[in-house]
């Protein structure tokens, strides 16, 4: 057999490992065996319980059971009896807790009067003493001629929230009666000449609803217009493309301005590039000009098409154009 040779030190190292092996292995066996005893005491403590219970109740039928019983009988009344006992252990468990509670609160009443009795004794220590005659501060109070109206106060934020809604109905409301008005339109149909109409449409209604009603209207005159939908027409206002999903609701409360004149005004005056000097704003309207997108197409480098551009809401028109630059 191969035997370890090695210098002293290794050897006391070894010789100390040795015995803090069979230190641990004897305290395991020590740690099993009190396990063991307490697992056996626990068993033990429990099965005495349910002995005892059961030896009393064992000795309460042989007490009340006198000559001959049927098996019946007999198990009717262990039942009984063992009810019984289980009650009276319930009724015992109860009252222990209840004394276990008036305790605590005496335990509590001792101690309550224990302090009270020492803040007596400190306080008559204390007058006997020196006897001084106590002075009450004086808090600060409030104010009420001070103005508190910028802080938050929620009863008025609720009431000024609620006004606010109201106002705000009242708004939509006025607005929706603004958009039923009827207003009168007079329109050109453009196929290179003027072709004037009028019709009458809510102030509500969007440019493609115009348009609709507009080729409804002249389709029977302009043999073009049979096959055509209402988005190949344009509807073009003081040289301005409008955009089909626009309402007149929209170009009058934001009074918008074309290039040649306001978009917000639909009654019709003669056309001043015409009629008198170009170069000189009027406050006047213009027909606007149900065109043919397939006629734009085609004529958008000669006069008037050549001067229309689509509408942009961000771009301004305040000042009055005769031409395509502004000056």
């Amino acid at each position: 057999m191969a035997q370890y040779i090695g210098n002293s030190n290794d050897a006391g190292r070894a010789i100390q490992l040795l015995k803090k092996r069979e230190k641990m292995k004897e305290e395991i066996e020590l740690r099993k065996q009190k396990i063991h005893e307490d697992n056996v005491v626990a068993v033990s403590n429990i099965t005495n319980k349910f002995a005892a219970h059961y030896d009393a109740v064992e000795q309460q039928l042989k007490d009340s059971t006198i000559g001959l019983v049927t098996l019946d009988e007999m198990k009717a009344k262990q039942d009984v009896l063992v009810k019984e006992r289980e009650q009276e252990m319930a009724k015992k468990r109860l009252e222990e807790s209840k004394e276990k509670k008036k305790s605590k609160i005496r335990v509590q009443q001792r101690a309550a009067l224990s302090f009270v009795d020492d803040e007596e004794e400190d306080s008559d220590d204390s007058s006997d003493v020196e006897t001084k005659p106590k002075i009450r501060k004086k808090g600060v109070g409030k104010n009420p001629d001070v103005d508190t109206s910028f802080l938050p106060d929620k009863a008025r934020e609720e009431e000024e929230n609620k006004r606010r809604e109201k106002l705000r109905l009242e708004w939509v409301e006025m607005q929706e009666i603004i958009k039923q008005e009827v207003i009168e339109i007079t329109y050109s149909y453009w196929d290179g000449s003027g072709h004037r109409r009028v019709t009458k449409v809510k102030k509500g209604n969007s440019i493609q609803q115009f348009l609709l009603k507009c080729m409804e209207a002249l389709r029977k005159e302009f043999n073009e217009l049979k096959t055509v939908t209402v988005e190949q027409l344009m509807y073009v206002k003081e040289d301005l493309i409008l955009p089909h999903h626009y309402t007149f609701y929209d170009f009058i409360v934001t009074k918008a301005r074309g290039k040649s004149g306001p978009l917000f005004h639909f009654d019709v005056h003669e056309d001043v590039r015409i009629v008198n000097d170009a170069s000189v704003e009027k406050d006047e309207s213009h027909a606007g000009k149900v065109v043919l997108r397939s006629w734009y197409e085609r004529h958008k480098h000669i006069f008037p098409a050549s001067r229309w551009e689509p509408f942009d809401p961000e771009k301004k028109w305040d000042k009055y154009t005769v031409s395509d630059k502004c000056k």
